[in-house]
This record gives C-alpha cells, structure tokens and sequence, in this order.
C-alpha cells in the first residue's frame, strides 16, 4: 500500500499504523461462535471515522457485503491467487497408511463442508478408509503454521494468497523475520492446493481493499488513482452474489471469479443459509438449441476410442509431470514413475485416479487448460519453471505441444471406433459438444454443414479455431451439464 501511494504521490509521507481488531484478540473460540460480523474491520474502520488515520487496508473477504456497499470509498489494490492450500505434516502418508484419523485445522464451515469431503478422495488412498476429523483452529498465518508444527493437527487449510504475500515480504520493512519463519515452517511440509470447483473459495478471497472515511475528500481522491477498476469489478460482483446466498462465519459456499482465456466467469456454488445445495455459473453462452438438439460427446466418452498403450516403460527426467487424462494411468507401472516427481492433473477426475493409485497430487488445472495453469508455477509457494514440467498424454497430443516448444511425453494412443450408430448421431445433430480435440479431429467430417459447435475453453477451444470453427464456448465442462440441467425454453 506505502509502494503504491508513493507511486502515484512521492513525495507524501506514509506512516503505518499497527491495529488489532476483534477477531485478531479473541482467537480462543471459533469464529462462528462470535456475534455480529467485520470482527477484523470494525475497529479500524472506527479509527478513519475518528480522524485516527486516513486510509485503511483490510483483507476484503474479512468485510461484510452491508459494510462494503454502506459507501463508495474503497479502492482495490491488488488480488493474489485465490485458492485455498491444505498444507500437512511431514508424516502425513504414514497416517495415512496406519489408517489413523486425521486432524484438519479449520474454522471455516465452507472450509469444513468442501474440503474435509473432497481431501477423503484426493489424498493418496493407502488405507481403505481415510478418516479426517476438522478442529477448529485460530491464529494468524504463522500461529497456524507453528501450531500444525508442533503437532496438534495433522493438516491445516490456508489462503494460499496469505502465504505467497508473506513469503513475497522478506525484504519489506518489518516483515523479515515472519516471512523466514513462515519459510521455515513450510520446508518440510506437503502441499495440496484445493481445486477451485469443488473447493470454491470464499468470495473476494486474496483482495487488499483500502478504505477512507467518505467525509476525507483528499483519501477518496487518493484511493480513485490506486483503485484497479478490473478487480474492483470481480470482487464487487462476488459480494453482490455472495449477499444473495448469506451472510457470516456460517456459511458454507463460495464465490470465486475465474478468469479463463475466453472471458471472465462467475461461479458460485455450495449450501445457501437454508441448507440448500446450489450452483450458479455467470455468464453461461445463450444457445438457442435445445438440450435435446445437440450431441455431447459426454454421454458417449466410451464409444469414441479404444486405446493402445506402450509396452515398454517411458522415461521423464523432468521433476515435475502435468497428467493430461487419466486414460495414461492405465500403463502398468506408470504409479512406480510418477510417484517419485511432483504430480499435477488436469481436472479432478484425473486427481482422483492418481489418489487410488497411491500418488501424491499437488494441484489441478481445474479442467480450464494447461496454458490457463501455467502462469500459477510462478507463485512464491510453488516456485518451478516451465522448463520443470512434462506432460503425459496421448501420442497426437504430445506431438501437438512439441511443436509449441513444451516438453511432452506419451504412453497410449487413441484408436477411433468410427461406427456407422456414432456417425448418424453426430451427422443428425443440430450441436455439437465436443469435450476434446481428440473426438473432433476423427469424427468432426460426419458433423452437418450447419451445425453448431460447442466446447470447454482452454486447448480444444484454440485447436477448433486454428481450424476455422468459432465455437460457443463453456468454461468447463460441469458447466455445460449445468447449463443442460437448468435450460429453460
């Protein structure tokens, strides 16, 4: 924040003020166990109110919606990556393996309810039953951390935005020895970053908003020039959506803005204050074919390909490996390969055939694409380059990202069926869903003339265009599902 007012006006003099709040105090109960809301903001906000200071900065996910739509002097100053991060103890596989229930710090219900559910099927399946028990856990950043340490939890769930600021901090004024306990705390632990469908994050999540008292014109004045329009819009429509579905420390859904190669998507999903089970996508493409006019390709996954897979093993010096199907799976032996290197997958139906197969998975693409991934290596807690990684998939595929410079290796190839039944569905449709390139470089000639073509953004999006199709475009896959499910004429 002192950076960027400087920037903008260098020659003011920024003093920081240090203030507790509510929540940062009472840290020995759960906060779903406190009245009222804004127990890290309120006081602060006392303070500008005062004249006690003219600007304020607070974690946006903190502030209540009734707070931050009560008057216009926000600004948005910067947004982190906004999944949230299991992070383990050093002996988490041998817990695992010994069948022992597995303590998980959290205080979030939207933590509690997501992810205790989907760790029980990501985490390598060693045991028959994976047993996780969330205990509720306070503190800041680094008391977590040195909490997990000293054993009274077995994993605990973080913003992975929290840890990257304070691993970025080292060389910030007062902010050096936390940065290089926190660093310290990691170096032994493994990692798991939460996949943002199935673990959505809590909206405005990994957003620094400043605040001035509206009466200050100078603060609001100054807040207008190191406002970043683009992220104020995101997190402003996150609140909004987020103020719909409930209020508080109870609620158990997220709101998280996932920003694709192909346009900004809002999602939603989780159990609203009445307990109901929902999920939102927006914008959704308008398709003016009915459910029942178009082809998916996800009803027939079977019938496409057959495969053959290499006999002799593959070899991948690269530590780090990106599972493009689970389809590679399939090669006896591959478990023995992969569970020496750092694993990421594709989408979680790949994450989950890698967890029964004993392997430790780091992250997911989130089923969005490996370009719309990459640029995530990058962050503090990660830190690999692109030369790091190799991806397995199949052979047309490896060949494809060669020719784009990436390093790629293949242990099957896809034989297409081509029967006469698979023609004639797709030849009478009016769209066609396609879920991979791979089903549209083979069977696309049988499509009419006129018909629409339709697909997940990321890889086969770009493929179809280079083509010359322009295709409707879902950001995923369980997008288009839902889009299907919902449709009203």
């Amino acid at each position: 924040m002192k950076k960027k007012i400087l920037q903008i006006v260098p020659e003011a003099e920024v003093e920081i003020i240090g203030r507790s709040s509510r929540g940062d105090k009472e840290i020995g109960i759960p906060l779903s166990s406190l009245d009222g809301t804004d127990f890290f903001t309120q006081e602060i906000f006392d303070a500008l109110q005062k004249g006690e200071a003219e600007l304020a900065v607070h974690s946006l996910k903190d502030m209540s919606a009734p707070h931050f739509f009560s008057h216009p002097a926000f600004a948005i100053i910067d947004r982190e990556d906004v999944r949230d991060v299991a992070v383990f103890n050093a002996n988490i596989i041998e817990k695992i393996k010994t069948g022992q229930t597995l303590i998980i710090g959290t205080c979030a219900p939207r933590r509690e309810t997501m992810a205790v559910h989907f760790l029980k099927k990501a985490l390598p399946q060693l045991h028959h039953d994976i047993k996780i028990e969330p205990h509720p856990i306070r503190g800041n950043v680094e008391g977590r951390l040195l909490q997990l340490h000293e054993g009274k939890y077995d994993g605990t769930i973080l913003a992975t935005a929290g840890l990257n600021r304070l691993l970025m901090a080292e060389a910030e004024e007062g902010m050096a020895q936390e940065a290089n306990s926190v660093t310290q705390l990691l170096k032994d632990k493994h990692l798991m970053f939460l996949p943002l469908i199935e673990c959505v994050p809590a909206p405005c999540q990994g957003a620094i908003v400043a605040e001035a008292n509206p009466h200050n014109q100078e603060a609001v004045d100054l807040l207008k020039k190191i406002n970043q329009s683009s992220l104020m819009d995101e997190v402003y429509a996150e609140k909004k959506k987020a103020y719909e579905y409930g209020t508080g420390c109870l609620q158990k859904f997220g709101v998280v803005t996932l920003r694709t190669l192909h346009g900004n998507y809002l999602y939603a999903a989780g159990e609203d204050t009445k307990g109901n089970g929902f999920t939102e996508w927006n914008p959704l493409p308008a398709i003016e074919l009915a459910p029942e006019d178009i082809f998916s390709s996800t009803d027939q996954m079977r019938a496409f390909f057959t495969y053959e897979w290499k006999e002799e093993k593959i070899e991948i010096p690269e530590s780090l490996v990106f599972v493009a199907n689970y389809k590679a799976l399939i090669q006896p032996g591959i478990a023995d390969l992969l569970i020496k290197k750092q694993i990421w997958s594709s989408g979680t139906k790949t994450w989950y055939e890698l967890a029964k197969m004993g392997v430790w998975v780091q992250g997911s693409a989130d089923a969005l694409g490996f370009e719309q991934w990459l640029p995530m290596l990058s962050m503090p807690l990660i830190h690999r380059s692109a030369e790091d990684i190799c991806i397995l998939t199949h052979h047309k595929a490896a060949e494809r990202w060669k020719t784009k410079g990436k390093k790629a290796v293949s242990n099957y190839r896809l034989v297409p069926q081509l029967t006469e039944e698979m023609q004639q569905k797709i030849s009478l449709a009016k769209g066609v869903f396609w879920s991979s390139y791979a089903q549209f470089d083979i069977y696309g000639q049988y499509a009419a003339s006129d018909a629409v073509h339709i697909c997940a953004g990321g890889e086969t999006a770009q493929l179809l265009r280079q083509h010359g199709i322009e295709p409707i475009i879902f950001p995923t896959i369980k997008s288009f599902d839902v889009w299907r499910k919902t449709f009203t004429p």
